[in-house]
């Protein structure tokens, strides 16, 4: 059965194509620096707002209705959602998609309650999965939208609330599992404090990092090889989140040993929360081996909240894309559209035509960020800029085989430093211009 018979598949039709309804630039198939577009990119779909998002903001409540929902949390419906859900995803062309647990099943009145209704409804996911070919991305679980987690989650300062919270992470990470997901991520969204007055920040952090060694391990008992991911985020809903930035998160994984079993999936929204560029953001996780998987989304720099809006900006997704084909691409993470579209695009079209805009920005920004390194220009003055670490006294330094006392004889000796060569920003930005 279809539910949306007026979209077919969307086809790649290239760049002269007028059809608002096919791709321009993404072309599954075709080749780039040595890969297929597909096997780049590795789009998925936010199940969260493509499906449950009812376009509500902070200031008004939704506007979003959709004519296979029936209005109710029932689990039937929620089996219909899927099976709708699937529709899109193969109708895009897309290989993978996310969830929250809350977001496929409804919540029970307790958790036994809740992990069987859950169970219904990843055994339709299951079967449109082996249907269709589409593969979880990852899962994670909603540890922030039930009035439980009013004051954290593993961050809780009631015992029960963190075992709560264990317990659905434990089956949350079950279900992903048994769905063959890639990675399962943790997204503290309220993880932090409103208020330091009444906060044990010591006793707050420890238990978080006791919460993410005790999802580590069970991952391991239950033979679960999938990628954990941590995704920062600095504020909103909490005043201050512990998970603020990618270097904050990097430190916080170092001290309690978990950096290698646990990466980042980072948010372009987030990074400009945070204060912070998209390319800093994935740059620093990436040089530092952290860099998961990427929240493929925008923030409105003329509004102060999350607004999760579709990456159509080239400049964006080129800069992305420059990071990723540097340090060899992002298998087992992806692309993941946590996206949605504006509250004032109400119709079901809306939801194809802002996954069609943002495939194509990214797969001109794949190209765009190919042609960069192939030519090598950008490389070429970067390299020479460092040129004085290749040899002597600077290979010294990199290779970690010197000391300020040898460093001190040097200086005494050459007398003052070289002046260092000029930064050509101007002529790098120009550069960039030249292939956009």
């Amino acid at each position: 059965m279809a539910f949306i018979p007026d979209v077919q598949k969307i086809e790649f039709e290239g760049p002269k194509s007028k059809n608002p309804l096919a791709f321009k630039h993404y072309d599954a198939a075709e080749v780039v620096d040595g890969k297929s577009m597909a096997e780049h990119l590795r789009f998925s779909v936010a199940y969260w707002h493509t499906f449950r998002g009812d376009g509500s903001d902070p200031f008004g409540p939704g506007t979003i209705s959709r004519p296979w929902d029936d209005g109710t949390e029932s689990v039937e419906n929620a089996k219909t959602r899927a099976r709708v859900a699937f529709e899109v995803f193969e109708k895009l062309g897309v290989p993978f998609y996310c969830f929250h647990d809350r977001d496929v099943a409804p919540e029970g009145d307790n958790l036994r309650e809740s992990n069987r209704k859950l169970d219904e409804v990843v055994a339709v996911l299951k079967e449109e999965q082996e249907r269709s070919g589409v593969r979880l991305l990852w899962g994670t679980a909603n540890l922030f939208s039930n009035p439980r987690f009013a004051h954290g989650a593993a961050t809780s300062p009631n015992a029960d609330v963190f075992a709560y919270a264990a317990a659905q992470v434990k089956k949350a990470i079950e279900v992903t599992h048994e769905l063959g997901g890639e990675n399962y991520v943790f997204w503290g969204g309220r993880e932090g404090y409103q208020s330091v007055y009444n906060t044990d920040m010591r006793r707050e952090l420890d238990h978080m990092g006791s919460f993410l060694r005790m999802a580590h391990e069970h991952c391991r008992n239950i033979g679960f090889s999938g990628q954990l991911l941590v995704e920062p985020k600095p504020r909103e809903p909490m005043k201050h989140q512990y998970d603020y930035d990618v270097g904050n998160v990097i430190a916080f994984l170092r001290a309690h040993d978990l950096l290698g079993p646990v990466k980042l999936n980072v948010e372009t929204n987030h990074a400009t929360l945070a204060g912070h560029d998209m390319i800093h953001e994935i740059e620093l996780a990436a040089s530092q081996d952290a860099l998961g998987s990427v929240d493929a989304n925008v923030g409105d720099p003329m509004l102060g909240w999350d607004t999760d809006q579709f990456p159509t900006n080239i400049y964006l997704t080129t800069q992305i894309m420059m990071v990723l084909l540097r340090y060899g691409g992002i298998s087992p993470g992806g692309l993941n559209f946590d996206a949605k579209v504006r509250r004032e695009s109400y119709d079901v079209i809306d939801i194809f035509h802002a996954h069609i805009g943002a495939m194509d920005a990214l797969a001109r920004g794949l190209k765009i960020a190919a042609a960069i390194k192939t030519d090598g220009a950008l490389e070429k003055i970067v390299r020479d800029r460092y040129s004085s670490y290749d040899s002597g006294i600077g290979k010294k330094i990199d290779e970690r085989k010197t000391t300020f006392a040898e460093l001190e004889s040097y200086m005494i000796e050459r007398g003052n430093p070289a002046r260092s060569p000029s930064g050509r920003q101007e002529l790098l930005e120009n550069l960039i211009n030249e292939y956009i």
